[in-house]
This record gives structure tokens, sequence and C-alpha cells, in this order.
């Protein structure tokens, strides 16, 4: 089967080298048993190429199951692959199959498998090396003939190299590794995404597409996409019920979709991050808490300036004048400032001046530095984001870019249950 056809039989959208070159790894693979690692950032479509690797195979008639391993519990997870007896554990009130048992003969697709626990870790790595196992409270070994498809949104290298991850495991998961591109590294692509996701929405509430302009196309083209194709199809199908022309323009685009201008998120530079192409936790807290202190310094750099240790008590007639002026920081220069006197501060050639007060009894300037904990930024973006969502954790996790997994122990950790 060519690529084409695999395109159209699993409705991949796309010409991008690197997408089809991955589509051509699938399909070689598909016909061997070899474990099969999928890399890339979240939203890219990584569960889609474990389907087209089962459907290819000769396991396409046998069972297919696919597994968020960051959406289960820690405490159940072993129960829930490897299966577990009556009484092994509270609420174990009879014996139950895991998924290594029921798919036997078939396949199954361990998704964010970087987020298991070590102990889980050694048990799969068994089954990989001898098709064994034991279920949680048993000493009776099983037998499974499963194919594994596994895929991480995280540098597993790294990983290992912290000791969260098994190195042993992680060589037996990675015999054939795809790399699946993100939406960023397309370029026309995204159009094409986008167009289909318009029509697609359009046939199934009955109405005619949507269409961007060149200078609305050129935005999305250049916007990075950080969700991946999964941020896009939100994108098209907000677009498609939101704008008022079927032929939509730059600025109604950007009305729509306010952040689509915002090109500062972060992005794989210069072959710098993960090896999925994705960043980590750390790296985007970081960004965010050096981006917070820059910005912090400026507005106090810029206040100290205007008072210059003078106060800020403005009257009445002054307030108005501020308030009606076009004035920006960059336009404002310093002035010696003889006590008793007013400062002209120029908003513009099409503003009047701003006269400020100086009458004040202020007369120092205090710097206050921000805290720059790692833990307390990091708990006060979740905490953000529960809001946002309505405590929505599945919703809060994606935009803060980790698992449910994840959060779940974020939350209990700094406790925000």
């Amino acid at each position: 089967m060519d690529i084409q056809s695999i395109k159209n039989r699993f409705g991949i959208i796309g010409n991008s080298p690197e997408l089809n070159h991955a589509i051509s790894i699938a399909e070689r693979v598909a016909t061997t048993n070899l474990t099969v690692l999928i890399t890339g950032e979240s939203g890219v479509g990584k569960e889609v190429f474990s389907q087209i690797i089962h459907s290819l195979g000769a396991r396409k008639h046998n069972p297919f199951i696919a597994v968020n391993c960051g959406a289960i519990p820690e405490g159940t997870i072993d129960s829930e692959l490897f299966g577990h007896e009556k009484g092994s554990f509270t609420g174990a009130s009879e014996q139950r199959k895991g998924y290594f048992e029921t798919v036997s003969g078939g396949t199954i697709f361990l998704d964010e498998v970087g987020e298991l626990p070590i102990g889980t870790q050694a048990r799969l790595l068994r089954v990989l090396e001898t098709g064994e196992y034991i279920r949680v409270g048993s000493s009776k070994t099983l037998k499974t003939d499963v194919r594994v498809v596994a895929a991480t949104n995280v540098n597993l290298q790294e990983a290992v190299r912290s000791g969260k991850f098994r190195e042993d495991l992680y060589y037996r998961l990675s015999t054939v590794p795809i790399s699946i591109p993100s939406l960023r590294q397309r370029g026309d692509d995204i159009y094409l995404l986008f167009r289909k996701f318009c029509i697609d929405f359009a046939e199934k509430n009955r109405f005619a597409p949507v269409k961007l302009t060149d200078e609305a196309k050129q935005i999305i083209l250049k916007y990075p996409w950080p969700g991946n194709v999964r941020q896009l199809k939100n994108v098209a199908e907000q677009v498609s019920v939101l704008a008022i022309d079927k032929d939509v323009s730059a600025r109604e685009l950007i009305q729509i979709v306010p952040d689509i201008t915002n090109t500062t998120l972060p992005v794989l530079i210069n072959g710098r991050g993960s090896e999925s192409g994705s960043f980590t936790e750390r790296e985007i807290l970081y960004k965010l808490i050096f981006d917070l202190k820059k910005d912090l310094n400026d507005l106090k750099q810029f206040v100290y300036d205007v008072t210059q240790g003078q106060g800020r008590n403005f009257s009445e007639h002054n307030s108005q004048e501020i308030s009606q002026a076009n004035f920006t920081p960059q336009q404002y220069t310093p002035q010696p400032i003889s006590t008793g006197q007013p400062v002209v501060i120029s908003g513009g050639s099409d503003s009047k001046p701003i006269l400020i007060n100086q009458n004040s009894g202020y007369q120092t300037h205090e710097t206050v530095e921000e805290s720059l904990s790692l833990a307390d930024k990091e708990k006060e973006l979740i905490i953000k984001a529960l809001k946002k969502y309505r405590n929505k954790r599945k919703e809060a996790a994606l935009d803060l870019g980790i698992s449910e997994r994840t959060l779940y122990r974020k939350i209990k950790e700094y406790g925000l249950e």
C-alpha cells in the first residue's frame, strides 16, 4: 500500500516530507512483531500511527486497545495492565483480567509511557522480554502474546538520566522509533488541515464552510501551534461558528482568536529541546518566570522614573489629562525635577502634555523582589489553570502541557485538593 492510500484510509492530511517519512516507517514495521516507540508533541496524532501499525499487520483481526498511562492512578495501574486476584487489595471483590490478558494476540498502545511508575516499568520489561506476567496478589506466572506500541511526548533519554525511566526498558521499547513532526514543522499542511476541519464541521452542522483571506492564512501559518493538530481543530471549529462573513479576514480572525497573533510561545529552536521537539515542564516554567520578572522590573522602573521619589498624588485635572493622552513608556524621557515644580511629560505629537503634581510627602523608593521559587510559580500556574477551567482537571492539564496523572500528583503535593 502506498503512502497516499494510507493517508486516505486513516484520514491523514498533509504532504510534508517528515510526515511522509513517519508513515513510511509505520508501514514497513507493521508487518513485523517488533516493539515500536512513537515520539512527538502532544496533539500530533500519535494514536493514529498506532492504528496504522495494527491495521496493516498480521494482528489486524485481533483486539486493539489504547491505554493512557498518564490518566491511570499509580496505585491501580498494575491491576489495569496485568489484572488482580480477589482480595489482593481493598476493593478487589473479584478476580479481574488485565489488558495484557484480554488483548492477547492483538496490539496494546501505551500512550504516555513515560508516566509509568518504576515498579510497573519492571513488570512491563518482563512482558516484553519473555511474554510473562503475574497478576497483582498472585504467584502464578501467566503468558501473553501482545504486540506493544508505545508513545511519549517527553524526552525518555533525559528521564533515563534523571532516574525516572529504566534504561533497559527504553532500549527495549525503542526497537523501531518513529518521530512525528509537530504542526509548526509541517508548513502548508497547517492550512490544508484547517480547511479540512472547517469543511467537516460545516457538513456536520449543515452550513457553508468558511474560508480565510490571504492575510488571515499567513497568520495561521506563522502561529507556532503549541497544541498541534488538536488545537488547530478547535480553532477551526471556533472560527466556523463565530465568523460573521464566510470569507474570514485577518482582523476578524484575530477578534475571534486573540491569541493567534502570539508567536512568543516556547518552540524548538536550532534543535534545542526534547527528543520529540517539546519543552519540558521545567523549561516552560523557567521561561514564564523570567519573562514575568522582566515585565515587573520594567514596570517598576517606569513608575520610579515618573514619580522620581516625589509621590504619585495626582490632581483630578491631571488624572483626566493622563487618561486622555496617547502615552507609551517609550515616549517618556526622564527630566530633572525641581521640588515644587510640575513635571511636564509629552505623550506624543497628537496628545496633550501630562502634568504630574509633585506636592507629596512620598520621598522613598523601595524595590521589592518577587519570589523566584519554582515551586511557588508552579503552584500559582496550577491554581490559575484549575480556576480557568472550573476545576476540570483534564482540560487544566492539557492547558498546562502536562499529563492528568502529573497534575493529580502536583495537586496533592501542594495541598490544593
